[in-house]
């Protein structure tokens, strides 16, 4: 039988979407490593890392339009199972034993444990399977009272998720989960519910009267009076809708907001708890106490407490939206056409063009589909290690060399391997020249290592030009090689990105950044100063050009503390799209003598360049992609597109550069096609795995203030609120202050309005 299961298997997953998938998609998630790292981080303290784990959903295998919401519930993909949820640490164990022997025994409950598995902060996750006419409430009530642990009212709603844990944390599966029943059980099923007066998948669906009714523990129970509770939720075509913000149901905000909180309160914290809960949902109610007493749960208070909550709540001066707020409400918002969260289909990057420059048509010629992308970014930092002393004028009238550096980031078992070979072939000319000076180092070294301390030492040997150096070396290592390189580049290959930091010394600032920055920037010095006279003290030039490959994660945390120093915008990112399940295994063709020998004259004419090399074309697309760049940034209005696009274009120019040298210095459509298409791919990756958190590190950074300044005559005469919101960023004032700020200056006469956001200034 085949298994089924809704599911968003993505890191920082969208919560308002969920996608159906064979149950062994799950399988191969839960083996991921990044997951596991995730999972410890959590039980580590890390309670920001639980908003990136991948979630399911326990009551459905399919949501229309893959909105996990209560309106787009597909009754035919209920599941009839549903999912406990055990919060208390102290009843972990006890209840695993309980579900195992009530499993074996006589009753309703034989065989009707699915799962269980720890949840991210070492609870319990337990899944049943629901007996015939049940619905989502009754089963967990008396499957809760059957095992001895408190029931749990916030983990019923039908469309509710539940946080993906590792492999590690599994503790048990039985082979019917989340399997599809057959046609003549779920026949039963349905019909037992439809002779309740349910749906098909046990909701309540039932007036009577002017009032909902529900059923519980096999009768029919009034639920709530509509006249009663008018201000609560209103009756639209016969049908209940409670409350929403931002068309959220207010009951879906406060679930999130006890999932990241520890779970609901206990008793004899419960006052405490909510009196949080209610300053905290002050902002999405209009701060109006009407509406924060219909959407705050009871929990078993009074009305006469609860509305003592939350009159306290409301004498507390309003803050505006708290960061948890805000957050829980932007992962619980739904997916737009224009949003950059996960949609039914991936975001790809931008597609490679089909006819390349020759130089790299050879160098993915022998690469799957889907890794040449990537290979095709990769290969540029080691052929660009060939030129020596040679350099080309950008459009400001700076002359760069050729510093090229590559991340590639990608998943767990994607193949980054896949640039390898090509760049083993590009480096071989001068692997071989390292090794013939290598041999004269060692011989060197064995020769002073052998003589007495009072006998003539050899100096070290002159012209030891070693260019490839090993990822690991020091910082003492990596100045003495570039010193002895004498303008050579400096080439290494790293498997993982965070071998770099064998180059970070000993003090806190993180050398192996600055290392990164100072490569890219023309004219650097960069060395050491030491007294010894063993020791190294060199200042040199610095030319180092290198690749690394990293998982999409570890990336992303590496860069963590320096998203606006300068890394990021000066190296190339490239990645691999995620395989489809089951893809076809990828392919390699034979790398070869006649591969070599194809190569081999592309090599020498960047060997053989010298001196300030003029690319007429490259210069001309240079200026003419900054302008698009420009103007993009202004449609898009995304300051962290246009700060990035500063040196991705000078990284696509140099690109373009190396590919006319490498073409005999002839310049045709598919270089220029390739180098539009590699600026946009790097810029697209950086935005991917980047952006946002730069944004947010823009926006939280402490900036040195001028003294004050009048904003209205920052503005122009006409403005939007647009306007007047990137004015108050710029004089580092935060945004949601813009409507007040506009509106307290209509009311004294400076500006009048014009449209809903339009404004213009008052002549006095």
């Amino acid at each position: 039988m085949i298994s089924l299961i809704a599911m968003n298997g993505k890191c920082c997953p969208n919560k308002g979407a969920a996608f159906q998938q064979e149950l062994s998609v799950y399988d191969m998630l839960i083996k991921e490593n990044w997951l596991k790292e995730l999972v410890e981080r959590i039980r580590k303290g890390d309670d920001e890392a639980k908003k990136k784990l991948p979630f399911r959903c326990p009551h459905y295998t399919e949501f229309k339009d893959n909105k996990r919401q209560q309106k787009c519930i597909i009754p035919e993909a209920f599941t009839f199972q549903t999912c406990i949820d055990i919060d208390d640490a102290s009843q972990v164990e006890g209840a695993i034993k309980a579900a195992q022997e009530l499993n074996k025994q006589e009753g309703i409950w034989k065989g009707m444990l699915l799962h269980m598995d720890y949840s991210a902060r070492k609870k319990l996750h337990i899944d049943v399977r629901m007996p015939v006419g049940m619905t989502i409430e009754e089963t967990q009530r008396a499957y809760c009272e059957a095992i001895g642990v408190p029931f749990d009212e916030s983990c019923i709603t039908p469309e509710r998720f539940i946080y993906i844990t590792d492999l590690g944390s599994e503790i048990y599966r039985s082979e019917k989960w989340y399997q599809v029943l057959s046609e003549e059980e779920l026949k039963i099923r349905h019909e037992a519910f439809l002779n309740r007066g349910l749906t098909i998948d046990g909701r309540i669906e039932k007036w009577k009267n002017g009032r909902i009714e529900k059923l519980k523990n096999g009768r029919v129970e009034e639920f709530f009076d509509l006249k009663d509770q008018s201000d609560k939720v209103e009756r639209k075509n016969g049908r209940m809708e409670e409350l929403k913000f931002r068309e959220i149901p207010y009951s879906e905000i406060i679930k999130e907001y006890w999932n990241r909180n520890g779970g609901m309160p206990a008793e004899g914290e419960r006052n405490v708890k909510l009196h949080k809960l209610a300053v905290n949902l002050r902002s999405i109610c209009d701060n109006k106490r009407e509406t924060l007493l219909a959407v705050m749960p009871r929990l078993g208070l009074s009305e006469q407490e609860l509305t003592s909550i939350v009159d306290s709540a409301c004498k507390e001066t309003p803050k505006g939206f708290s960061k948890e707020i805000q957050s829980i409400v932007n992962d619980l918002t739904e997916p737009t056409a224009n949003s950059q969260e996960p949609t039914a289909e991936p975001e790809l990057p931008p597609e490679m063009p089909k006819k390349l420059p020759k130089l790299i048509a050879l160098l993915v010629s022998k690469t799957p589909d889907v890794y040449k992308p990537a290979v095709a970014h990769a290969v540029f930092p080691a052929l660009a290690a060939h030129f020596f002393k040679v350099s080309f004028r950008y459009i400001d009238n700076v002359r760069h060399e050729a510093t090229l550096m590559n991340v590639l980031m990608a998943g767990t078992g994607a193949g980054k391997d896949c640039i390898s070979q090509p760049i083993n072939y590009i480096m071989a000319d001068i692997r071989r020249r390292d090794e013939e000076n290598l041999e004269r180092e060692r011989q060197w070294k064995q020769e002073v290592s052998s003589k007495g301390a009072n006998k003539d030492k050899r100096q070290r040997p002159e012209g030891l030009i070693i260019q490839e150096v090993d990822p690991d070396m020091t910082n003492p290592a990596f100045v003495m090689r570039m010193a002895e390189a004498d303008g050579h580049f400096l080439y290494t290959k790293m498997n993982e990105i965070d071998q770099f930091d064998a180059l970070k010394g000993s003090g806190k600032g993180g050398q192996q950044f600055q290392i990164m920055c100072l490569a890219f920037d023309p004219g650097n010095r960069y060395g050491q100063t030491r007294v010894g006279t063993q020791s190294v003290t060199e200042k040199v030039c610095i030319r180092f050009n290198w690749n690394a490959a990293t998982t999409i994660l570890k990336g992303q945390r590496y860069f963590r503390n320096v998203l606006t120093d300068g890394p990021i915008s000066r190296i190339n990112f490239c990645t691999i799209p995620e395989r489809e399940i089951g893809a076809e295994m990828p392919v390699y063709g034979t790398y070869d003598a006649a591969f070599e020998e194809e190569l081999r004259p592309y090599i020498e004419r960047l060997v053989k360049a010298t001196g300030e090399i003029e690319c007429p074309q490259a210069f001309a697309l240079a200026k003419k992609m900054v302008e698009e760049n420009a103007e993009f940034s202004r449609l898009s209005q995304s300051r962290v597109y246009e700060n990035l696009s500063f040196r991705a274009n000078v990284i696509a120019w140099l690109k373009g550069c190396l590919l006319y040298v490498a073409n005999d210095y002839k310049w045709d459509r598919a270089i220029e096609d390739f180098v539009r298409w590699s600026l946009k791919y790097d810029l697209w990756c950086k935005m991917q795995f980047f952006g946002e958190a730069i944004e947010k590190a823009d926006y939280t950074e402490v900036k040195p203030k001028p003294g004050p300044q009048n904003l209205l005559d920052l503005l122009p005469d006409e403005f939007t609120i647009q306007d007047a919101i990137n004015i108050r960023r710029r004089q580092g004032k935060d945004s949601k202050g813009a409507k007040h700020m506009i509106d307290m200056w209509k009311s004294r006469g400076y500006v009048s309005q014009i449209t809903n956001h339009n404004y213009t200034k008052v002549k006095k």
